[in-house]
């Protein structure tokens, strides 16, 4: 047994690296050296943004600077829980090399703590998310899509994702419901990921999928731009804005105290903002 799996149960300090004193940098030079993995509003403190990457995560100020908050760590998987404002999960890689198995922090990403190794692991979920509808309920697919029941303590094999994985979404609606982007559409599954339908935007390549605090359904897809429906009324979809010229969204977040307040990250390590619902859209940091 690894050293993983006998720490599958305890909260063990990931001691992998210090954490690196604070100081800030600008989002360029940050992108100039990292790729970003999540992105979410900060509910805490005087941060506006935080950025997971393979270096750390990072806090974001309204100026656009950039402080490294937590151990120095590669976050592939991140997600904030949809009720504590402090607690947060990722996964990925540690300094040392391996995969982390499935993480917590509980003072908005300062530390984090191996909750469980997952399903065959220690394993890397790239693409994860934590249901609003039960946020016991978390998905995270590594190989196949796993679920756990009970906070990230123990995981069980839910089913295979669609082919091209890119991006996951929980439902607001029900626990057992979830949303996949793929390289051939949006799918959703009603059976916790056991089976798959598609949705929408069929053969085309949707980037990211996301859930709003409000029953909204976001999704980008390339050559139509971001689009928008809701879960109540998945079958009609209208056009936010397209134009975010070769920049292709990857993760997006959204305010939950202002719904108008949309965050994004791109395949070019670009972070956009926008203050209009989605309509346009600015460099972080940037005035608007």
């Amino acid at each position: 047994m690894n050293i993983f799996s006998r720490l599958a149960f305890a909260w063990s300090v990931i001691s992998l690296a210090a954490i690196a004193p604070a100081y800030a940098e600008t989002l360029n030079e940050l992108a100039g050296k990292t790729h970003y993995h999540g992105i979410a509003f900060a509910r805490s403190g005087s941060a506006t943004l935080l950025l997971a990457s393979h270096h750390g995560l990072f806090a974001l100020a309204k100026d656009g600077e950039a402080t490294l908050v937590s151990p120095v760590h590669d976050y592939m998987g991140f997600s904030p829980d949809p009720v504590d404002p402090l607690s947060y999960y990722a996964s990925g890689h540690p300094a040392g090399g391996g995969n982390s198995g499935f993480l917590k922090s509980i003072d908005g990403g300062a530390s984090w703590k191996q909750l469980s190794p997952g399903v065959g692991g220690p394993v890397d979920f790239h693409q994860m998310d934590v249901s609003p509808a039960d946020p016991k309920t978390i998905y995270g697919s590594f190989g196949e899509l796993q679920i756990s029941r009970d906070g990230g303590q123990n995981w069980s094999i839910a089913g295979t994702p669609p082919t091209g994985l890119i991006s996951l979404a929980a439902s607001g609606l029900k626990a057992d419901q979830i949303y996949a982007a793929t390289k051939q559409g949006l799918h959703v599954s009603a059976d916790a990921g056991a089976s798959w339908q598609p949705l929408e935007f069929e053969g085309e390549t949707v980037s990211t999928v996301k859930v709003g605090p409000d029953g909204s359904l976001f999704a980008f897809v390339l050559g139509r731009g971001l689009m928008k429906a809701s879960e109540s009324r998945p079958d009609e979809w209208t056009v936010l804005s397209n134009g975010f010229g070769d920049a292709i969204p990857l993760h997006l977040a959204i305010n939950p105290a202002d719904l108008n307040h949309l965050a994004l990250t791109t395949q070019e390590n670009g972070v956009l903002e926008s203050i209009d619902g989605g309509a346009t859209w600015t460099l972080f940091g940037k005035a608007q």
